[in-house]
């Protein structure tokens, strides 16, 4: 009889190819600058779309000049502008809005956020571009909307924190203080880059293509609802508390006998009953009166934090939070950015990608999009000098070498 055959291991299963990008086809052209709408532009690149910058003559969207600090470009620039290109177009000349005429007619998407009404003296309001352009989707990122009363007003982020009321929520009690990301520009941002995936959508399945329009105070409204509501039906509204948190208690900062803080977060009642027995190793605490309620527990906020600052001056930072962690609190350490930088999430799941930068030695680190589509690799391509793509993209309307040379001299698409 013939000796067995050594058992094989079962072939490998063949790695699928990756799926088409879900805007691979699409074309958006942004008239944009700063931050609100090329973050909405970016996040539709990151989906295969084809994005068209179209940037000034003489220096681009001036965000490039924020700072200088990545290779010498600008850090909210790299964030917000990789995967699209770059054109430079002088608006105010009759070839320059013949050209951009021509750009919209083959897109499906057209993004602006000027300073208001100056789309609509340029002849690009949502209205006059969808009488040109039936299938085309507008979409307006405003300030504080198109129509009412504040539609000429210029909005910037600090701005719009201080008119929705979240810079006096934000800080201590002796000092309002801003919010320490682009919150307000980020918010209408994240709602232009949705609405606008809803309007392809609805165009898809009726054919009809709606216009868009965010402004960056509705956005963060929407955000203030929950403050909106304790205030409106509590009579005030909720207190200044630095790092901890306004209507939750305990829910925030301590400091542990190493100097490490700990930020600690008790949502319900059995959590608060495992933080005295098992934390702070006084279960009587559970049901003290003052600390019976979440409500009691924020009503007498500084007798409790006193009482949990003293057990985290009895240990280092790394035992409280495992002593937390045995009690199924949930905790975290205060991060720096360079600790945020280097933090295992991110790290190990590979969450770190190099993307291209204008004149850098190498590539930088940058972040992959936070929603994982399964099978789909997001796009992740350099960030464009300005002006990288004028030629090219004049190529591709129809224009020879020698009107290229011209609109280049000419200052048109310098």
């Amino acid at each position: 009889m013939p000796p067995p055959l050594p058992e094989q291991p079962p072939a490998p299963l063949p790695t699928p190819d990756p799926l088409p990008l879900p805007l691979a086809g699409i074309t958006v052209v942004s008239l944009e600058q700063a931050v609100a709408a090329p973050f909405a532009t970016r996040q539709l690149a990151d989906l295969g779309a084809r994005v068209i910058k179209v940037e000034r003559p003489g220096g681009g969207d001036f965000a490039r000049r924020y700072d200088t600090t990545v290779h010498g470009q600008a850090s909210y620039f790299v964030w917000l502008n990789r995967s699209k290109e770059s054109l430079t177009l002088d608006l105010k000349s009759e070839p320059g809005r013949e050209i951009l005429e021509e750009l919209l007619a083959g897109a499906d998407v057209f993004v602006q956020n000027l300073a208001p009404g100056a789309a609509t003296r340029m002849g690009l309001g949502a209205d006059e571009l969808q009488a040109r352009h039936p299938s085309l989707i507008p979409c307006t990122v405003s300030g504080y909307g198109t129509d009412g009363p504040w539609a000429d007003r210029k909005a910037y982020d600090l701005l719009v924190q201080c008119q929705t009321g979240l810079l006096q929520l934000t800080g201590t009690p002796d000092e309002a203080v801003r919010v320490g990301i682009s919150v307000a520009d980020i918010a209408g941002g994240m709602y232009a880059y949705s609405g606008i995936l809803s309007a392809l959508f609805t165009r898809a399945t009726t054919g009809r293509a709606p216009t868009v329009e965010v402004s960056l105070f509705d956005a963060l409204a929407e955000w203030m609802s929950q403050p909106a509501y304790y205030t409106r039906y509590g009579g005030t509204q909720p207190p200044r508390v630095g790092a901890r948190h306004a209507t939750v208690a305990p829910y925030g900062p301590f400091t542990a006998a190493d100097g490490k803080d700990v930020l600690l977060s008790v949502q319900n009642e059995r959590e608060w009953a495992a933080l005295c027995t098992e934390f702070i190793g006084r279960p009587e605490l559970a049901d003290d009166p003052r600390f019976a309620t979440g409500s009691d527990r924020v009503a007498h906020r500084e007798a409790l934090d006193a009482i949990i600052s003293v057990r985290f001056l009895e240990l280092g930072g790394e035992e409280a939070m495992k002593l937390l962690d045995q009690a199924n609190i949930a905790n975290a350490g205060v991060n720096s950015v360079h600790e945020f930088l280097d933090h295992p999430v991110l790290t190990e799941r590979g969450r770190w990608q190099e993307v291209g930068v204008p004149g850098a030695p190498s590539p930088v680190q940058a972040l992959l999009p936070p929603a994982d589509l399964s099978g789909v690799a997001p796009r992740m391509d350099p960030v464009p000098a300005a002006g990288e793509h004028t030629e090219a993209i004049l190529a591709e309307l129809g224009r020879g070498p020698d009107a290229i040379a011209r609109l280049l001299a000419e200052g048109v698409c310098r």
